[in-house]
């Protein structure tokens, strides 16, 4: 097994096609298969599925592919300390729920950098992505968060991905409204006063299951609901329908504006909010520059 054949599986799963990932490796397209066949061969393990449109990562292939990045990515810090004449970009990838503090950290992330060049991936997504992303080490790790009702079943699939939970911080329940709402005024509230607003909470796709749900007492019966995909949006709704949605109270006026704001939720529960990581790799040291930021933003 080589490097250069690492490169290659990565760009055949990336470009979809033989044809497309030998165009962009300049190489032929024998010589790209023979390649992918003899790595194949020598791991004993089938990467790909080939169909009549091109190349699928098996299941298998998304593991190994998970590790072949990991490896690339090692070999890259590698040259970057000990070749003086390569300046590789640096290259660090979180997935996350939606939280604008995880945000606020990946940008003094970047601003701390002293390289012109890198290539950072920032990714607000679904709970079952998050896990999965960092399973396959598209992301080195995931921020979310359990709870007393979600943690026996969200702990079991991390567990059984070979990844951990490593906690950040508690925070109790809050609620994100608009400065303008009829409740913004109040010290604190009740699920009873929130009862005639609309709640919104982050759509989960095909893992829409309570204990997948960003938003702590999902299982909770609300006459009007609204689902969303992104914070934008959720924002955009708080304002326009005097909605709300449930929290962890950490806000950041920059990311957010000034006219969302927080309120504490008086109902017991709390969340634990943390990143999960493979058990057996070590954090890059990027990835630690990162947590330092966070820790920041969380105390």
């Amino acid at each position: 097994m080589t490097l250069q054949q690492l490169r290659y599986v990565i760009t055949v799963a990336r470009k979809g096609t033989i044809s497309e990932a030998a165009k962009e490796l300049f190489i032929s397209q024998p010589s790209l298969t023979n390649a992918i066949r003899e790595l194949e061969k020598e791991m004993n393990i089938t990467i790909f599925n080939r169909t009549n449109k091109g190349v699928a990562v098996s299941t298998e292939g998304e593991q190994f592919l998970g590790y072949a990045r990991q490896v690339l990515e090692q070999a890259n810090l590698l040259e970057s300390a000990y070749k003086t004449s390569v300046r590789d970009k640096q290259r660090f990838s979180v997935s996350t729920q939606h939280y604008a503090f995880v945000v606020n950290a990946f940008v003094d992330l970047i601003k701390e950098l002293p390289q012109n060049e890198y290539d950072f991936s920032i990714r607000e997504t679904q709970t079952y992505e998050i896990i999965d992303d960092v399973a396959t080490m598209k992301s080195e790790i995931g921020i979310i968060y359990l709870n007393a009702f979600n943690e026996a079943a969200l702990t079991k699939i991390i567990k059984s991905k070979g990844l951990c939970f490593n906690e950040l911080f508690i925070a109790k329940p809050h609620i994100f409204v608009t400065a303008e709402h009829p409740l913004a005024n109040k010290e604190s509230v009740t699920m009873e006063e929130l009862a005639d607003y609309p709640y919104l909470s982050f759509e989960q796709g095909d893992h829409n299951s309570f204990y997948y749900s960003e938003e702590i007492f999902s299982t909770v019966e609300r006459k009007k609901n609204i689902r969303v995909t992104d914070r934008a949006t959720l924002f955009n709704l708080l304002i326009g329908l005097n909605g709300y949605t449930v929290c962890s109270g950490v806000i950041d006026s920059g990311l957010n504006g000034s006219n969302i704001i927080s309120i504490p939720l008086i109902k017991e529960g709390d969340m634990r909010i943390g990143y999960i990581s493979h058990k057996k790799l070590v954090l890059s040291p990027l990835c630690k520059k990162f947590l330092n930021h966070l820790n920041k933003y969380i105390k």
